[in-house]
This record gives structure tokens, C-alpha cells and sequence, in this order.
């Protein structure tokens, strides 16, 4: 274990950050591509990608005009052994009341179902890893994780850096398809209650101010100057704070990592956050939220961190109200 991830440990122990620090195989919620290397055989690799053709898709790299090194410039391919989920399934449309509401966790048995057809086994660690080049990719990675969790799963980290950090580093790559295998993971439990805001969560949080409402988009859907499409006011939730993907990771040479637990405490008291409230996380769907989320939840430890899954789609969708410095007209 290098001196990087025993300091990650440390702060564990110490109660300042990572909350999956334990005396088992992982380390903490993110380990880096050393001790990934390391211990290969201790877990089952998991790659999350958008776009499922980059899993057999080779790495490119373009000659450095200076220093005449191949530097990566499209990341590719995946960690041998490792299996595939691909994003668009992990998302569904689900009944909410009277709604149809898009973007929603499977239920429990489809969400089984979807993950032993990934091949990911119960039993044995998960290490989930991104193509790692943009903070979206990341979230992906995060969103998936955070669907594990309401399912009962601890065992689990996201690889810093994701393939394009195992890429720099020089390390095997593999462009084999997955063989087929169906995995015997299934579900420990349904944590929804802990881990999952409604609508009437994030409106009391709004009302009474109980929980620190944080909206991960950026500044300008915040301030009601852009929507997506599938949201339907232009806006935020009343009382939001603003804590955008900018803020979530640093850029290392084109690579996204996670920065110190001190780094994220600090950032969120900077933008009118405490970090000890209870925290609920939304977007325009799910998505980016679930960076917050990862941030509150494993890196500080925040037990009452959730996520709301419908965020504003679904909270533009039942006519809830919005507010914005200029709303669209």
C-alpha cells in the first residue's frame, strides 16, 4: 500500500473522511491504480461506460512534439477480467403516483436481474472504474455506486482517475469482449429509506430547512438562464445551494480525480453548506447528483446524505415550484 492511500486510511481512522476505510480488503471508497494493481485478484473490477463500444475499443495516443512520449488522447479498452455495465440500462422510467418519471433506479428484482447479466458476483469487492476524463463519466461511476448502495452493497470503491489514470500509468489493457456469464450478485437490502429523497423530503427540506438542499448543476441552469429539455420550469428548488461538478474533482494532465476530504469540507462551508447537516443531492435527473452524494456519504461521512433521484425533472414534472434570478420566459 503506497504512502497516498495509508494517508487516505489515516483519515478514516480519524473520522475525517473516508467511511469505508476498513480492516478488509479495500482501503476506502476510492483507491488509485497502484493498489488496484496490487490486488487484482482481492476484487472483481466493474468498468461503467456511456458508450458500452469503448470497452473493446482501443486506447489512442498522439506523439508529444517535445518530449517525443506518447501521450493518451482517447481513452480505451478496460482492465483484463473486468466486467461491463453499460449506463443506459441502469436507468429506467418508473410510476410515480399518477407520473411516468424517467431516469429512476430499477426496481430491486429488475436491478438484480441487471447485474447478474453484467456478470458481478456477491461476495467479493467491487472496484467500479470510468473512462475517467471528464467529471460526467465519473458521475456515472458514482450514480452506479450509489445504486448499489440503496441495495444493501458496502463493499465497493471507485478506481481515482478511472482507465485514463491506469492508461498513464502504463499499465495492460485489454480490448476482448466480456465473456458471456451470468453473476450470482443480489441484493443485501433495501436502503432506500437512508439513502433515497422523495419529492416530499426535498420539499420539507425546502420549507423547514431540515436538510441542506445541494444542486449540482451548473450556474447558469441554477440561475434559470438554461434548462434541459425533460425539465420543465427554469430554475432551482428554494433554499438550494449551488455546488457544481467544477467543484468536485481536479484535472491531473486530463484526468479527473477526487481531491482531500479537508479540500471538500472547506469548498462546502465556502458556498453556505454545512457539511454536518443532513444533505439531499439533485440535478436535472439523477445524474451529476450523485457527486455530491459520493462526496457527503463516503468521503465525509455524512450518514444522512441522500439523493434525489427524480430531481428536477421530476420536481418540474408535478408542478412543484422553482426559483431564479431571471427566469425563462
Amino acid at each position: 500500500m503506497n504512502h497516498r492511500i495509508k494517508t487516505m486510511v489515516v483519515a478514516g481512522w480519524l473520522g475525517c473522511g473516508w467511511t469505508l476505510a476498513m480492516a478488509g480488503t479495500l482501503p476506502g471508497p476510492v483507491v488509485n491504480t497502484h493498489w488496484l494493481a496490487a490486488n487484482l485478484d482481492k476484487v472483481q473490477v466493474v468498468s461503467v461506460l456511456g458508450n458500452a463500444k469503448l470497452f473493446t475499443t482501443a486506447p489512442e495516443f498522439e506523439k508529444d512534439a517535445k518530449t517525443g512520449k506518447d501521450v493518451l488522447s482517447e481513452a480505451g479498452g478496460h482492465i483484463a477480467g473486468a466486467r461491463l455495465i453499460e449506463m443506459k440500462p441502469m436507468r429506467v422510467e418508473r410510476q410515480v403516483g399518477n407520473l411516468k418519471v424517467k431516469y429512476l433506479i430499477p426496481e430491486k428484482a429488475s436491478f438484480e436481474k441487471l447485474i447478474q447479466n453484467a456478470g458481478v458476483d456477491a461476495g467479493k469487492p467491487i472496484v467500479f472504474v470510468p473512462v475517467g476524463a471528464e467529471a460526467a463519466d465519473v458521475d456515472d461511476a458514482l450514480r452506479v455506486y450509489w445504486q448499489f448502495k440503496v441495495y444493501g452493497e458496502a463493499e465497493m470503491a471507485v478506481l481515482d482517475g478511472g482507465m485514463s489514470a491506469w492508461l498513464k500509468d502504463g499499465r495492460a489493457v485489454s480490448t476482448e469482449a466480456a465473456p458471456a456469464k451470468t453473476g450470482t450478485w443480489v441484493a443485501k437490502a433495501d436502503l432506500s429509506a437512508q439513502y433515497f429523497a422523495s419529492s416530499d423530503d426535498v420539499a420539507q427540506a425546502s420549507r423547514k430547512g431540515s436538510a441542506a438542499l445541494i444542486d449540482a448543476r451548473d450556474a447558469g441552469n441554477f440561475h434559470g438562464l438554461s434548462k434541459r429539455d425533460y425539465v420543465y420550469a427554469s430554475g432551482h428548488i428554494k433554499g438550494a445551494k449551488l455546488y457544481s461538478t467544477d467543484l468536485l474533482f481536479k484535472n491531473s494532465g486530463g484526468t479527473v480525480k477526487f481531491m482531500a476530504p479537508a479540500t471538500y469540507t472547506a469548498l462546502l462551508s465556502a458556498q453556505g453548506i454545512d457539511p454536518k447537516m443532513p444533505t439531499v443531492s439533485y440535478c436535472n435527473s439523477g445524474h451529476l447528483a450523485s457527486g455530491p452524494w459520493f462526496m457527503s456519504s463516503e468521503i465525509l461521512g455524512n450518514r444522512s446524505a441522500k439523493l434525489y433521484d427524480g430531481s428536477m425533472h421530476q420536481w418540474t414534472l408535478e408542478k412543484r415550484d422553482v426559483v431564479g434570478a431571471v427566469p425563462l420566459k
